[in-house]
């Protein structure tokens, strides 16, 4: 099919023989044009007529639904047909194209799984990746999936990456590909900065910075908040305020009615203004925007590794995002933008967002990479690698999922995969229809993936929620809030092949028993105590409200908490009978370190994770094992553990000063970290009785330290780098050492070198050391590292004040002659100048 995009008046035309042609000759390009250059609806349908397309279809990946709705639904206007005949679009549970379909647009998360089910997605010419400045965590996945297909399977799959926002040097010199850059069409927007807000007032803040714009400007206004939340406080302010104006929402969770009103204009013909979340950013085209106002303010889910939670954060936004947002004002002819902070803080915004995959749960990545075959994922050429401490854990979490065995998927995993949500999800639904519990299960699904239907006031208890949504199904009065989850949870039955939902009474207890299926490190057992904590298998402590319903039982499994420090709080769970959780039950022999409890501790225990059911004493524990406890312990408190009194600290400078010093010798590094890193080397041999924090105190580390030297550095240690050194008093004065390879310190009285003419060395006579020179009552006089020069110009000075401060001492006029002296000498009363 062709299509004359020449006809359509959008600034991307002047590119599209260049982008056309590269196709020619290259396998992948990078496109980048401003908001509104028409890019995503112009150039897949610019492509239809390709040669090299062949046939095949056009993928376009979108990181929104409602992108994904507007972009499809606007091709097909473009071209005079319905949605659905030659562009379509796909999102979860919702499917609208056809055989004749040739222009698929999707949410990201669907072409990795269009991969998986065909590694070399043989009937797809071209994917393109929109937005992809936005840097999904489904965006970075997919890309590294088709890059592999693409370098090893299909050289002739084209991919394209679209953006307004990107870092083109990095991006094509990782890609190797070219970049075309469009101009487009973006009118002046005057920005304006009304100065920093307070988070805390922010919807209240925003109104007054509204109301200011409307009257100032024509047009209509859009306006981003972090989220939904702050959105509705200042609607409801506003509708007060704003006379004769549309007040519309913008947010991700709004049914699809509502978010086509706010992007069309006002069907009374008012001016609109927009309360939108970051989902107005890119892609869309709300029409009749003249005005935006930023709250300069987002909302991005983070994974905290140590809780295995995510929580979602409110941030500030990059310096992009800013201007993504202020050229929304710019699209249709010249605007405003009021930034709601001050012209200070913009200087110090960051350039570019944080890559999602630097900030989420891995779990479906791993699993996703393990359905491919990869067990490492730095085999795949990613733009941001996964973190590696993420993944491990996302791993670990698979493998508890039964999903994964040594890194490798199972057939478990398989079926997990094959489903369209969380592994955690699909794991609960795989137990459930094992146990008989499918139904219920479908109905938890919808209701942890979707957002709480009747919120906190209503109590953590998630069958009250089961409860509620049965009761409006049965009587078919679905309110807004629960016509969403019932419409996911119908979506899972059609998955099962389920024919009726199950609207019967809920027993709690099988609830609790599923939530233990997805989130088996938050089975919970109540503290003792009766203060609504709990301890959670992961040995992290959660909360719940002292009134609540379930606060005081002994058990729960919990579906919904946050990390917050020190003590999570909890949203939403279910009670647990502990006879359900008998399969999870493990016993261990637990051999480890506790300092507070008095050392080593050997026991046989029967536990879910961190929570111990049964503990005895183990009669005859392994001696290896007790000792690696103690090596494991001194690697996370080693500074605490050992004593590292000052003669092993000068131990250490030594040997770390000859390393410094002689970068080509041997000497090893023997700094307290590397020390406590490796203790299993040199500690291990002195463990067999240790049993008490202070038998460890008793190990004497200068000793155990030497003798794990080689023995020639032994012995070259105590030549290169003495301990003490003599001095003409006949004394033996200690020489400090710096870890960092100083000059050592030589700290004497005055009177115990007289006689002495050069400055000692040390190191083959490579080093001098920094004497301090110290009066009788051991304060410093002098520091010199030439003691000649110090007798010829500066005693006879030090001297005289040395003489008035310690009348009674012998203080000579010739050094170099006299008597050097350890203790105290008096005058000669005869020869008073002796």
């Amino acid at each position: 099919m062709s299509f004359n995009y020449k006809k359509i008046d959008l600034p991307i035309i002047e590119s599209v023989p260049e982008i056309q042609n590269n196709f020619v000759t290259n396998n992948t390009q990078i496109v980048n044009a401003p908001p509104g250059a028409g890019k995503s609806t112009l150039l897949p349908l610019a492509f239809l007529d390709q040669s090299w397309l062949n046939g095949k279809k056009i993928m376009m990946l979108e990181p929104r639904r409602l992108a994904a709705r507007t972009v499809a639904n606007r091709m097909a206007e473009l071209l005079g047909e319905k949605t659905g005949q030659t562009v379509g679009f796909r999102i979860r549970f919702e499917n609208k194209t056809s055989d004749q379909t040739k222009i698929e647009v999707l949410t990201e998360g669907i072409l990795t799984r269009m991969i998986h089910s065909d590694n070399s997605l043989e009937g797809v010419g071209l994917v393109i990746f929109d937005e992809f400045h936005e840097r999904s965590i489904h965006a970075d996945v997919a890309l590294a999936l088709c890059r592999e297909a693409q370098q090893v399977l299909r050289p002739d799959l084209k991919i394209l990456i679209m953006s307004a926002t990107l870092d083109m040097p990095e991006l094509s010199k990782l890609l190797q590909c070219p970049v075309v850059k469009s101009e487009g069409r973006q009118y002046p927007v005057e920005i304006k900065y009304t100065g920093d807000t307070d988070m805390m007032m922010l919807p209240e803040l925003a109104t007054r910075v509204i109301t200011q714009a409307v009257k100032e400007n024509d047009g209509d206004a859009l306006v981003f908040f972090p989220g939904q939340g702050e959105i509705r406080k200042c609607e409801e302010i506003l509708r007060g305020k704003l006379k004769g104006f549309a007040i519309h929402t913008l947010y991700g969770q709004l049914p699809h009615g509502k978010q086509m009103a706010a992007i069309r204009p006002d069907i009374n013909g008012k001016r609109k203004v927009v309360l939108a979340t970051s989902i107005a950013e890119t892609s869309l085209t709300i029409e009749g925007i003249k005005i935006v106002v930023d709250t300069g303010y987002g909302r991005t889910s983070k994974f905290d590794q140590k809780s295995g939670l995510s929580r979602l954060h409110t941030i500030q936004i990059s310096k992009d995002s800013a201007d993504q947002r202020a050229g929304r004002a710019g699209r249709l002819s010249a605007g405003a933008c009021y930034r709601m902070w001050s012209k200070a803080t913009q200087d110090r915004l960051e350039l570019h967002g944080t890559p999602e995959i630097l900030e989420v749960d891995l779990s479906s990545l791993a699993l996703d990479l393990a359905k491919w075959g990869i067990v490492d994922s730095n085999q795949l050429t990613w733009l941001t690698p996964p973190p590696q401490g993420t993944m491990k854990r996302a791993t670990d979490s698979l493998h508890e999922l039964q999903a994964l065995d040594n890194g490798r998927i199972t057939p478990h995993g398989e079926l997990m995969h094959a489903l369209p949500c969380h592994p955690r999800i699909a794991h609960m639904l795989l137990e459930a229809e094992d146990q008989g519990l499918l139904t219920l299960a479908t109905d938890l699904a919808a209701l942890i993936e979707e957002r709480d239907p009747l919120g906190p006031e209503a109590g953590i208890d998630i069958n009250e929620r089961v409860i509620v949504l049965r009761r409006q199904r049965g009587e078919s009065r679905l309110g807004r809030k629960f016509n969403r989850i019932e419409k996911i949870a119908s979506s899972y039955r059609m998955l099962f092949k389920i024919n009726e939902a199950d609207n019967a009474t809920v027993d709690p207890y099988e609830t609790g028993q599923l939530l233990a299926q997805a989130y088996p490190e938050r089975i919970a057992f109540a503290k003792p105590g009766n203060n609504a904590q709990f301890k959670l298998s992961n040995g992290k402590i959660a909360m719940a409200g002292h009134r609540d319903d379930l606060a005081h039982e002994p058990w729960l499994a919990i579906a919904h908490m946050d990390a917050r420090e020190g003590m999570g709080k909890i949203f939403m769970a279910s009670p647990l009978n502990p006879k359900d959780l008998a399969p999870m039950v493990k016993t261990l022999e637990v051999i480890k370190w506790d300092t507070k409890d008095g050392g080593l501790i050997a026991n046989k225990e029967m536990r879910i994770g961190s929570i111990v059911l049964q503990s005895i004493p183990l009669p005859d524990p392994d001696i290896e094992h007790l000792e690696q406890a103690i090596c494991d312990a001194v690697k996370s408190e080693g500074r605490h553990l050992l004593n590292w009194d000052e003669n092993v600290i000068q131990w250490q400078n030594r040997v770390l000063s000859l390393k410094k010093w002689n970068p080509q010798g041997q000497w090893p590094d023997v700094s307290i970290t590397t020390l406590i890193a490796t203790n299993e080397e040199w500690l291990k041999p002195y463990l067999n009785q240790i049993k008490r924090p202070e038998d460890l105190k008793k190990i004497n580390l200068q000793d155990v330290l030497h003798h794990h030297l080689p023995f020639e550095l032994q012995s070259e240690l105590n030549l290169l780098a003495p301990q003490k050194i003599n001095v003409p008093s006949g004394s033996q004065i200690q020489i400090q050492y710096f870890e960092d390879g100083a000059p050592p310190v030589l700290a004497v009285r005055l009177q115990e070198v007289f006689g002495m003419i050069e400055t000692p060395k040390i190191n083959n006579d490579q080093i001098t050391l920094l004497m301090h020179l110290l009066s009788p009552g051991f304060k410093p006089v002098q520091v010199t590292s030439d003691l000649q020069s110090f007798w010829s110009d500066t005693y006879f000075e030090v001297r005289k004040e040395l003489k008035r401060r310690y009348p009674k001492h012998a203080w000579p006029d010739d050094p170099l002659v006299a008597r050097a002296i350890s203790g105290v000498e008096r005058k000669n009363k005869k020869n008073p100048n002796t």
